[in-house]
């Protein structure tokens, strides 16, 4: 397949590159690069991407809607992997306006590009475990309402999978959404708190901790979810023949677009992650708390139903695995050679 992903600089972007390149797919990545995190962090994956000749990058911002109109039109993909967004849940607080021209207007030249191509692509697109918000219904389900974010980064999430739903309805866009939980692994994010607190423990640095520690977070392995991803992508959504409107179901619609949670279904404390890492590092974190800041929710949990019928896989990789590898990947590329 020719697969056209969004953000393939950044952690999951990469990622997918990575294992769909090594299964022989065509893949044009796009990216902005900006400054949020370490630019060097994202060139270093793009340069592994680039060791491929299956692999194009192109350098675009989808806050400018030509060029990426131009390159929807010129290369045809048969799917769109959509991961390129603007992250945070607190630094969303500080600039709300970058996450809306991120993460709702890129969203919508996106899709004004893949509209108009024929035959229409597979749209799998990045939501997030943060647009169930107040929702204290545990563990998560498609099912739930997803009506009350609260975070400014959460209300785009939740509005593009708005958006994205409108077009499946209007165009008949095969779209399948993609709500993960907190996502962890080598190549990943610096400003995560497992990447953090690992540099800290590490330096014998202090590590700010919000909550005392007792925040629970469904803490998923990025080989798990980019194994869901890839199983998804070659099963394009379709409408669901049940789908009343009366009583609809969140989770899908008489559009041909669906939702699903990628999470590990284990969600762990704070606490637990720091010993975890303690435990990988050979060291002893020095805790300094802090009050819970606005913004984020006190636990995620995911109902994988969906996924497991659909893809016949659910992530099941445990958190101490998943850290261990982590820490070693991160004393032998960042630590090494690449200070993020």
């Amino acid at each position: 397949m020719k697969i056209l992903i969004t953000g393939c600089a950044g952690f999951l972007g990469f990622s997918l590159a990575r294992r769909l390149l090594e299964k022989g797919e065509e893949i044009i990545g796009i990216d902005n690069l900006n400054a949020y995190y370490s630019v060097a962090l994202k060139e270093a994956r793009l340069g592994l991407l680039r060791d491929s000749p299956s692999f194009r990058f192109e350098k675009l911002d989808l806050r400018n809607q030509k060029p990426i109109e131009e390159l929807v039109r010129r290369e045809r993909p048969q799917a769109i992997v959509h991961f390129a967004a603007q992250a945070g849940v607190r630094y969303s607080l500080r600039e709300p306006a970058a996450y809306v021209e991120d993460n709702v207007l890129g969203t919508v030249h996106l899709l004004e590009a893949a509209r108009r191509i024929v035959p229409l692509p597979h749209l799998l697109y990045a939501s997030s475990s943060s647009v169930y918000g107040l929702n204290g219904s545990l563990p998560f389900s498609v099912k739930d309402s997803a009506s009350h974010p609260a975070s400014v980064y959460a209300a785009t999430k939740r509005s593009g999978e708005l958006l994205i739903h409108a077009y499946s309805h209007l165009y008949r866009l095969p779209a399948t959404g993609l709500r993960f939980f907190t996502v962890y692994g080598p190549w990943g994010r610096p400003d995560m708190a497992y990447f953090s607190f690992t540099r800290a423990i590490l330096r014998g640095e202090p590590i700010e901790v919000y909550g005392r520690g007792e925040l629970r977070r469904d803490f998923t392995y990025v080989d798990d979810v980019i194994e869901a991803v890839a199983r998804l992508i070659p099963r394009s959504a379709l409408p669901d023949p049940g789908w009343d409107p009366i009583h609809p179901d969140p989770s899908c619609s008489s559009a041909p677009y669906r939702i699903f949670n990628v999470g590990n279904r284990a969600p762990l404390s704070v606490r637990e992650l720091i010993e975890a890492i303690e435990r990988a590092a050979g060291g002893k974190a020095i805790l300094r708390y802090s009050p819970m800041p606005p913004g984020d929710v006190t636990a995620t949990a995911a109902d994988t139903t969906e996924l497991e019928a659909e893809a016949g896989f659910t992530p099941n990789t445990p958190l101490s695995v998943g850290i261990e590898r982590f820490v070693s990947w991160y004393r032998e590329v960042v630590a090494n050679r690449l200070e993020a």
